[in-house]
């Protein structure tokens, strides 16, 4: 991730990232951010986190969505403001923040949480933080799993970018 790197839409997703660090949250970048930060040349719109779901680390999270201005938008765009509660659960909030968007997740494929996936994380500097981002291997295996099909078209991606790492 580069410090200036804005998508096309004017969106830095790395201001993402490093307010949630800021704020103190714990959580694995997973999706194709993840996948970016090592190397993998493909494109994302979004921040994906894998949040540990304590009470504390949720007030964090809270706290850092409340400060971006954090929105829901429903199919019937009915704007819902998310709540603490929300994010004690395994679910999934796809969020508008003023920094970008931020897909918040308490459990991914086949129920997998913070804690389950911790060991499968690695870490990096990311701007004076030590950033989690869930390893390529792990990505890979999840993604096989997927149903999404832009998932499954990025596969073959990022099986050559592990390859390529691992030949050194």
């Amino acid at each position: 991730m580069h410090s200036g790197d804005k998508d096309a839409t004017g969106v830095n997703l790395t201001s993402v990232v490093e307010g949630l660090l800021q704020a103190g949250v714990e959580f694995i970048l997973v999706g194709g951010l993840a996948a970016v930060v090592q190397g993998a040349p493909v494109t994302t719109l979004d921040v994906d986190i894998l949040h540990l779901r304590s009470p504390e680390n949720v007030a964090k999270l809270y706290g850092f969505i409340k400060s971006v201005a954090a929105i829901r938008r429903r199919p019937d765009d009915k704007v819902i403001l998310p709540q603490e509660e929300d994010f004690l659960g395994n679910g999934h909030h796809l969020l508008s923040t003023r920094l970008g968007p931020l897909d918040v997740w308490g459990a991914i494929e086949a129920g997998k949480t913070y804690q389950m996936l911790l060991a499968h994380s690695i870490e990096i500097e990311f701007r004076g933080y030590r950033l989690r981002v869930l390893d390529l291997e792990t990505l890979i295996q999840l993604k096989r799993t997927s149903k999404d099909p832009k998932d499954l078209q990025r596969l073959s991606v990022l099986e050559e970018t592990l390859r390529q790492l691992k030949e050194g």
